[in-house]
């Protein structure tokens, strides 16, 4: 993400880091609106989660219905700013096709997936795409860095296993091709002058994708009720539209190394909403997943930082 451009934890691994590094701007501000983009993000599977699990919506429309008012909230937002006229220039359809795939596979795995599991096989997937996106850039990994990324794979690899509190393993495969579709859109962000209106235009194009796949399924599975049609609107509008924008602007006071750490804590965010609102348990298997994944994260982004830091 700089901001939902460049994915969960993206700049943590680009060959190029801010060069406030080691000049961070720190403040109240910088706090607030970090721990509410945070918030947000992962509220997205907390509503998903607590529409499609309910069976309050079916998840084509919910898909639909996410993205329709995440482009309209951008739109808005941009029209504030004076530029809604960049919703419709720019952005790709090859950028728009990849959100589209992770905002239609994240609706039909939740279908299955508690959200705190969602949230970690997301966030994982993203970063593990995010880090394979840079060793095939050329960066070649340190060991640290392997050895995190390893252990991120592994704690994946684990939380999927055959048991009995295993999740579905249709919707954790679900979930990884939404986090890796997210972590390709996310490559493909890199580099953007204005990643509020390429995340606009993306959401505007990926809108014709999510139409035809809920007339496809509409015969299927067609599902809607004002709560869940209230539930993805709030997903696509406040978790994800408003959420972006909390991002872009927390950023300008958080360090490359400290933008892809604090995101460390989506995924126990998800769990603990999903304790709060959804009654849902957490077990062995996902808290040892959890010291895994995120551990391994961490690792890798550390010494992706110490690497590249002022030699002395």
């Amino acid at each position: 993400m700089a901001a939902a451009e460049r994915g969960f934890g993206a700049r943590a691994v680009e060959e190029v880091q801010l060069t406030s590094d080691s000049q961070p701007h720190t403040g109240l501000r910088t706090v607030v609106l970090t721990m509410l983009a945070l918030v947000a993000f992962a509220a997205n599977s907390i509503l998903c989660r607590m529409a499609l699990g309910d069976a309050a919506i079916d998840a084509p429309s919910f898909t639909l219905v996410r993205l329709a008012s995440g482009a309209a909230t951008l739109a808005c937002i941009l029209a504030a700013v004076g530029g809604w006229r960049k919703q419709v220039t720019s952005g790709s359809w090859s950028s728009a096709a990849m959100l589209f795939l992770y905002a239609a596979a994240f609706s039909f795995a939740y279908l299955s997936l508690s959200a705190g599991t969602g949230a970690l096989i997301l966030f994982g997937a993203v970063q593990v795409t995010m880090i394979l996106g840079a060793i095939r850039a050329g960066h070649f990994p340190s060991v640290l860095e392997w050895v995190g990324l390893v252990a991120a794979m592994a704690g994946l690899v684990y939380l999927v296993s055959p048991g009995l509190t295993s999740p579905p393993l249709v919707g954790a495969g679900l979930m990884a091709v939404a986090g890796c579709a997210w972590g390709v859109y996310s490559l493909r962000g890199r580099g953007t002058l204005d990643p509020l209106a390429d995340t606009a235009g993306n959401f505007l194009r990926s809108l014709p994708l999510a139409v035809a796949l809920s007339v496809a399924a509409s015969f299927a599975m067609y599902r809607v009720s004002w709560r869940g049609l209230l539930l993805a609107v709030l997903s696509g509008a406040l978790a994800s539209g408003v959420g972006y924008v909390l991002w872009y602007a927390a950023l300008r006071g958080l360090t490359a190394t400290r933008a892809a750490i604090v995101q460390l804590s989506v995924p126990l965010l998800a769990a603990v909403g999903g304790i709060l609102f959804l009654s849902e348990r957490i077990s062995f298997r996902l808290t040892m997943a959890s010291v895994l994944v995120l551990g391994g994260i961490a690792i890798a982004v550390a010494s992706r930082r110490r690497d590249i830091g002022p030699k002395r």
